[in-house]
Order: structure tokens, then C-alpha cells, then sequence
């Protein structure tokens, strides 16, 4: 394989595909966007010529029937994934995801079955992990610079969630949409928790609908929230650690990302000033042996190396996945989290969240 084609079906001027995706692909040499897809070929049209891509289209099949996509991402509201991932594994492509793969552990483990009966390659996009940050600390936690991990704390809020909405944006209030506090800003840090200190042995949870109406900015009206803002978790972590989460909807006057990691002869920090710790600006501290205070560590060179200089933001993250999964490409190797791994946590979830209402 020389270039790996891709094609992102939801690439609209201002979504999310176009402040990840696009720049980093563009600053990756592996790969090309060849394809994009909206549901209104003005828009594709428009995207297409934004981002300077030759293929656009206003439906799906087309996209994902294009000779030069080898990657079909889906980068669309999440009640639409089953269908469009579906798709791309009846055409017997390689499906890139966005997180939450699904609505529910049902619908993702029909889509987990569907791409292994079809033996279609998987990746869903929980990017947390690529932050140098994360990276380097765990492995200080791996050379035992802290000793013996026996407890950990994380603090976050969704950033968004707050007392009012815009009316595009309505639908992250409805529990039935899947993109919530607890599925979005709080699961990626979840994930990124367990990467880092391994996975919840046992947990419990307890989720709160604290603001019951939201405020829609373009006219006033009030909208009724069935989405929980309010998650705590609790738990032990599979080394024996102790383990607390607590996420909240909105933003914080205090600290809106904080994560404490404490072991036998030492301590780490992560701290961001946003709360959707996989796009976030980490800052890392630490504290050893007869230290008092924690104090900042520059993370090596090294663990930046797979994210190209020129990109910031949303886009670092989930760069460092691209140059994982094109070296998962051309060696047949499987390091990037799939479809399977994503099953793992919508089961979390639907532990977490308990059966519909």
C-alpha cells in the first residue's frame, strides 16, 4: 500500500471532521483525503473545495464505493453510525469511527460481529491516549518513579452541557442520542484512566440529571434534559488501586480538568483548562520520594514524535492515531483501539447508566 486513501462521509466546513480529521491527515504523509460526503451536495461541494479535495458527494455510497478510498470514516451523529458503518463493512473497506460507536452495548456488538464475519479491519476514535503527556506518564508509573500506584482521583467537567444550548446542538441533552456527559467528555477520560492504570476490577456508579432544562439560545424555549450531568465512579482498579471519577456538564470556576495519580513514593498531576481531556492541553507535574510539592516535567521529545509540529488542538490526538494505523496497515499489526475494544466500553456505559427509561 503507498498512499492510503481516505474518505470521511460528515466532512461539513464546521464539524468535527474538520478540526481533527482534516488537519491531520493533511500534515501526515501516508495519507490523502480523497472523498467527502454531506447530506446536501452544496455542502460536499463547498467542504471539498475548503479543504481541496477533488470527490464530493451527497450521499454515503457513493463515498465509500470510491476507488481510491481505502479508509471510510464516520464522523456523524451517532444514531446514524449502524447504518453507514454497515455500509462501509458490506463494501469490505477499512471503517474508522468516531466515538461512541453506537447507541447502546447491543448496537455495537451487532457492528463488532458484522466487521468480523465480513474480516473488515476496525478503528474507533478514542485518541486520549496519543497525549505525550499521558504517554510519559505511563512510563514513569512503568519505572516505578512512584512506586506502587494505590490510588487515583479525577475531576473534569463536559464543557459543554451547560444551562443553553443552540438548537443544532439540542440533541446532546437526550439521552437517546449517545452523545452525553457520561458517553462523550466523560468515557474519553475514563479510557484514558485505564490505559494508563489498567481497567475497573469492580465499580460502582451514580449518575444525576442536575440541570433538568435547558435554555435554547436562538429563541428562548426550554427544553427538558434526560441526560445525567452529573457522573461519579468509583471503583478498584485492576492493579488494586483505588480509583474516583467525577465528570460534571458544563464548565467549572475551579479546575476543569484535574487527574491525581498517587502511589507509595510518589504523585503525578495532569491538568488541563478544558475538560475534554483528549483534545486538551496537558500540563504534567510530579512529586518523589522526600519532594513536597509537585512540580512541572517536560515530557521528551520522543513522545511527540508521531504528531507532526505544525498541528494544535483537536487535531494532535487523533494524528498520533493516523500514524498508528497506517503503520497498522502496512505490517499488519493491530495497535489502534477497534471496534472490539469499543464494545468493552459501551458495556461500561450501559453498566453505568442502567437499562432506558
Amino acid at each position: 500500500m503507498s498512499t492510503i486513501g481516505i474518505g470521511i462521509i460528515g466532512a461539513s466546513q464546521h464539524g468535527w471532521a474538520s478540526v481533527s480529521h482534516v488537519p491531520a491527515l493533511k500534515a501526515l504523509p501516508d495519507f490523502e483525503l480523497r472523498a467527502v460526503s454531506t447530506s446536501r451536495q452544496e455542502s460536499a461541494d463547498a467542504a471539498a473545495a475548503a479543504f481541496g479535495v477533488e470527490a464530493a458527494f451527497d450521499n454515503h455510497a457513493e463515498l465509500i464505493a470510491h476507488p481510491g478510498v481505502d479508509v471510510v470514516v464516520v464522523a456523524v451523529k451517532v444514531p446514524h453510525h449502524r447504518e453507514l458503518i454497515s455500509a462501509v463493512i458490506d463494501a469490505g473497506k477499512t471503517v474508522y469511527s468516531e466515538w461512541p460507536l453506537a447507541l447502546d452495548g447491543t448496537e455495537a456488538a451487532h457492528l463488532v460481529r458484522r466487521a468480523e464475519t465480513a474480516g473488515v479491519r476496525t478503528v474507533i476514535g478514542l485518541q486520549g491516549r496519543y497525549h505525550p503527556e499521558l504517554r510519559y506518564a505511563r512510563r514513569l508509573i512503568a519505572d516505578g518513579r512512584i512506586g506502587r500506584v494505590i490510588g487515583t482521583t479525577m475531576i473534569g467537567s463536559g464543557m459543554v452541557w451547560g444551562p443553553q444550548t443552540t438548537r443544532a446542538h439540542a440533541y446532546w441533552y437526550d439521552r437517546t442520542q449517545g452523545a452525553t456527559p457520561l458517553t462523550a467528555a466523560a468515557l474519553h477520560a475514563v479510557d484514558a484512566l485505564s490505559v494508563a492504570l489498567g481497567e475497573f476490577t469492580h465499580h460502582s456508579s451514580n449518575l444525576v440529571v442536575g440541570r433538568e432544562q435547558v435554555t435554547v439560545a436562538e429563541d428562548g424555549s426550554v427544553l427538558p434534559v434526560t441526560a445525567a450531568d452529573q457522573i461519579s465512579l468509583i471503583g478498584t482498579l485492576e492493579g488494586g488501586a483505588a480509583a474516583s471519577v467525577f465528570y460534571r456538564g458544563g464548565t467549572s470556576r475551579g479546575d476543569n480538568f484535574r487527574w491525581e495519580i498517587n502511589g507509595t513514593d510518589g504523585d503525578l498531576v495532569l491538568t488541563a483548562g478544558w475538560g475534554n481531556m483528549q483534545i486538551a492541553d496537558l500540563t504534567l507535574q510530579g512529586g518523589f520520594g522526600d519532594d513536597a510539592a509537585v512540580s512541572p516535567i517536560e515530557v521528551p521529545a520522543e513522545y511527540r514524535a508521531d504528531i507532526p509540529e505544525e498541528l494544535a488542538g483537536p487535531s494532535r490526538n487523533v494524528a498520533a492515531l493516523y500514524s498508528h494505523l497506517a503503520r497498522d496497515l502496512r505490517y499488519g499489526t493491530q495497535t489502534v483501539p477497534d471496534f472490539s475494544y469499543a464494545l468493552a466500553r459501551h458495556r461500561l456505559i450501559d453498566a453505568m447508566q442502567g437499562p432506558s427509561v
